[in-house]
């Protein structure tokens, strides 16, 4: 194995590359951005989320290697829910919670529509059946009779 004993030469530095380097601090995949503001668990749930189609960077259809911006709009799935966020700080990191909210802000009109949501599968639950009891032996039977007539018609 050989050394190279070359001197290291010296290069200027300009603006414009300080720019570039700085850039590259602040630039954070979107996949990464959705873990670290903890919309998903993981990396690889945030990134199969987006390759669903699951997640809108400024209203286009985004890809998990897309940089995210301050002031972007992000529409995404959380569950069952549809959110919109703009993005107010950027990070790689997934730290608490408490952090991880001011990482971004929900629209108003996000949160008037999951309110809605909330209270109308308030009032679904409530027309759904519950009896006070569980079904015994004779009656789970009946109901798997009735279920494979209706499935069978």
């Amino acid at each position: 194995m050989t050394i190279s004993l070359k001197p290291i030469i010296a290069t200027k530095v300009t603006i414009e590359d300080k720019q570039k380097i700085k850039d590259n601090l602040n630039s954070v995949r979107i996949d990464k951005w959705l873990w670290a503001a903890r919309f998903y668990k993981t990396r690889s749930l945030a990134r199969q989320m987006i390759e669903g189609g699951k997640v809108e960077y400024n209203g286009a259809k985004a890809k998990p290697s897309r940089n995210v911006e301050v002031g972007a709009k992000i529409k995404l799935l959380q569950g069952f829910s549809r959110k919109e966020v703009i993005v107010k700080a950027i990070s790689d990191v997934r730290g608490p919670a408490s952090v991880a909210i001011t990482l971004y802000e929900e629209t108003a009109e996000s949160i008037e529509r999951r309110q809605e949501e909330a209270r109308l599968n308030k009032l679904a639950a409530l027309i759904n059946p519950h009896p006070d009891t569980k079904p015994n032996k004779k009656e789970r039977r009946e109901l798997g009779n009735l279920k494979q007539l209706m499935g069978k018609e």
